[in-house]
């Protein structure tokens, strides 16, 4: 376990204050494993699959709703819409904790901070459409409209924009990653000890 206490580090090791990043779990100390998490696994790239596909799998089966006028695929489409809006009220509040956990590189963080206002926006978005389809099952059952199919493709852009954020951010910047989280440890502590030594010891052949 890597046992970090924010606020102490920070006071200690001012330099190096460009790489702790800032969370809302500062006065604590947090044992974090290699993942950099307080417990095994990033769950929020578990959960998000659970908004992924249902979302999809909902405006897929509503389109074919339309076409065949067959309420089972409306059925259908409406339950993976709730279950989507469920699983991504869990998604965004685990997301934005992980994030706190995340200490992203320089590069990485412009890409993290937009990842998480789509995802509350995408999570707002989701909402409003599952309410306006709940409406709709009834106006008449065997119909949805144009417009809101669109919309439900819109939709599927956001989320699919969402799932390309989150993939450069894990495959390419190597957000709880556990290579990556190992080595930038390693690469603070040698920077830590660096800034402790005396100046002619760390000169010194």
């Amino acid at each position: 376990m890597f046992s970090i206490n924010f606020s102490e580090y920070s006071l200690s090791h001012p330099e190096l204050k460009l790489l702790v990043t800032p969370s809302p779990f500062a006065p604590y100390s947090i044992n974090l494993n290699d993942y950099n998490l307080p417990y095994s696994d990033p769950y929020h790239a578990i959960v998000v699959h659970f908004v992924i596909a249902p979302v999809v799998i909902a405006v897929v089966f509503d389109t074919l709703g339309a076409i065949t006028r067959r309420q089972s695929l409306f059925n259908a489409g409406w339950w993976n819409l709730v279950l989507a809006t469920l699983a991504v009220a869990v998604a965004v509040v685990l997301g934005q904790f992980e994030a706190s956990m995340a200490n992203p590189s320089q590069a990485a963080q412009p890409i993290l901070d937009r990842h998480m206002i789509v995802g509350w926006s995408a999570a707002a978005i989701l909402l409003n459409f599952t309410i306006w389809r709940g409406i709709l099952r009834y106006h008449p059952p065997l119909r949805v409209s144009i417009l809101y199919l669109g919309a439900g493709l819109l939709v599927v852009g956001l989320v699919t924009y969402q799932v390309y954020l989150g993939t450069k951010l894990v495959w390419v910047h190597g957000l709880h990653v556990k290579p990556v989280v190992i080595a930038k440890r390693e690469a603070m502590k040698m920077e830590a000890v660096s800034l402790e030594l005396p100046s002619s010891t760390r000169f010194s052949d």
